[in-house]
């Protein structure tokens, strides 16, 4: 262990030499003065890791001293002790951005108790969170060789979920290797187990399957709702399960989780698809046959989900279901604003629907400007960008208004997205689709073990635009190139966050629903 250095701040300092004995004695290094004046020249001078600062001092009082301590060094801890338990000298400390107090008469196991919940608890939470993976990681491992099914999917996604964000922290790079090596056999076990069974899934021919697309907005969302109470349906773009449970620490402090649902998404894993059957309430090729006017094909001009709000209005009315909702998309920050100004005229409504679209474009802004790309290298700074978008977002302080208006949140999206590492060949005519993690089209050149193909797009409730149209997916974390200058692309696109395709991060969709505190 590094040494720790430790500033001590009290005017009778010469009492507490047990004190500074017992903690040199456990490796730390401590400096000791008897005044704030000569407090903030020993902090100006030197490096600390904490501070200890008596409260009740002649000269500069603790409470003065602190407030200099923090504008010298603003993240420096700070560990308060006073002889007084008066709540206005506590509330003004706290407010003053101490880490900690302590009552006098302090004795040794306090003082180290508060060393290790400011300096060493990192460590002590990395040491033992890797510890912990490690003996569950075989527990996992023979898990995913069972023979699962969606709900248990579902189980192992969200413990590697949860492992990821514990050990996100570690300063053991080997047991993140580990974990990452787990989530690449997930995604391996997990897309087979999805190419055994997803025709039976979507063609309804058993009724053991999860809910869908399609089926989410009838099957949950619509019995959640209740009668004089307004509910907030906000459809976040691209939100994986994993930036869900980074914002969610914010949000707690205003909901609480009512219920924390997983659903699957329909492939293709994209908006054009996924999203259009959510509101639909249909699989793709009958919203094309049934409502033709409110679908557009791939090789057509236009915006291929502008139809989101009249296809959720046939979806009611096919169930017969007679509620008011608003329909409300944000595509840009200005927007955003602007529905924020007047969300209070939505409040009469029995649901309103916010389609978020931030996500989204910072996964394919990511993919086109460098500067994202080097501010989103991985899954840990994705989620940390996701995170700091919200928490200064108009989403953010729409959600806040909303609990202060006692309305329930249910928060989803339509598909996530997976970094892809692994180039596969594929040639295609130049009527064929650009996404990287699904093609169609007539003349579709690839080697089978390389994709999940589907030759008759039937059999999927995918539009056949022509008679020899067929679909081919990625599996894990692969990614169509063409041949044609394939080590550009090939490195280009590497690492960057694609969606369309079959895995955990794509297919595995957030359903939260939270009550307001």
């Amino acid at each position: 262990m590094s040494k720790v250095n430790i500033l001590w701040v009290d005017d009778e300092i010469e009492m507490l030499k047990p004190h500074i004995i017992f903690l040199s004695n456990k490796g730390y290094d401590l400096d000791t003065v008897n005044n704030g004046t000569d407090a903030l020249t020993m902090i100006e001078e030197n490096d600390y890791d904490l501070i200890f600062l008596d409260e009740n001092m002649p000269g500069l009082t603790g409470i003065e001293v602190l407030g200099e301590i923090k504008k010298i060094k603003p993240l420096l801890p700070v560990v308060m002790i006073t002889k007084s338990e008066e709540e206005t000298i506590m509330e003004e400390a706290i407010g003053s951005n101490i880490a900690d107090y302590l009552i006098k008469p302090v004795n040794p196991n306090q003082i180290l108790l508060a060393i290790k919940k400011n300096i060493d608890s990192r460590k002590i939470i990395s040491d033992k969170n890797t510890m912990s993976y490690q003996q569950e990681f075989r527990s996992i491992g023979m898990d995913m060789m069972g023979n699962l099914d969606y709900d248990d999917w579902v189980g192992i996604y969200k413990k590697l979920v949860d492992w990821e964000l514990k050990l996100e922290k570690s300063m053991d790079t080997g047991v993140l290797d580990i974990l990452e090596t787990q989530k690449e056999e997930a995604n391996s076990l997990f897309s087979s187990y999805v190419e055994k069974n997803y025709i039976d899934w979507i063609g309804g021919s058993t009724d053991d399957k999860p809910v869908q697309s399609h089926l989410v907005v009838r099957k949950k969302i619509l019995p959640s709702l209740q009668k004089n109470k307004t509910t907030f349906l906000f459809v976040i773009d691209n939100l994986r399960f994993d930036q869900w449970k980074a914002i969610y620490p914010t949000l707690s402090n205003f909901f609480r989780v009512e219920k924390e649902e997983i659903y699957y998404s329909i492939l293709p894993t994209t908006t054009q698809y996924a999203r259009n059957a959510f509101f639909a309430g249909m699989v793709p090729s009958m919203i094309a046959k049934r409502y033709p006017q409110y679908w557009i094909n791939e090789d057509e001009e236009g915006t291929k989900n502008q139809f989101e709000n009249e296809l959720f209005g046939e979806q009611l009315k096919r169930y017969g279901i007679d509620i008011k909702y608003s329909y409300n998309k944000v595509l840009t920050l200005e927007s955003g604003r602007k529905l924020q100004n007047r969300l209070h005229s939505l409040l009469d409504n029995d649901l309103n629907i916010i389609v978020y679209n931030f996500v989204d474009m910072l996964s394919h802004a990511r993919t086109e400007m460098e500067v994202i790309r080097e501010l989103a290298s991985d899954e840990k700074a994705y989620r940390s960008l996701t995170l700091s978008w919200f928490n200064n977002s108009p989403l953010f302080e729409m959600m806040k208004y909303a609990a202060e208006k006692g309305a329930k949140i249910i928060i989803t999206t339509d598909h996530g997205s997976i970094r892809v590492k692994r180039p596969v060949k594929v040639i295609g005519d130049r009527n064929t689709n650009t996404n990287l993690r699904y093609k169609f089209g007539k003349s579709l050149d690839f080697k089978a073990k390389d994709v999940f193909a589907v030759r008759n797009p039937e059999d999927i409730f995918l539009p056949r635009p022509n008679v020899s149209t067929s679909y081919i997916f990625c599996r894990e974390a692969d990614y169509f190139v063409y041949p044609n200058n394939y080590n550009y692309y090939a490195s280009f696109y590497k690492d960057t966050f694609q969606h369309g395709g079959i895995s955990l991060e794509e297919m595995l969709i957030p359903l939260i629903t939270l009550s307001p505190k």
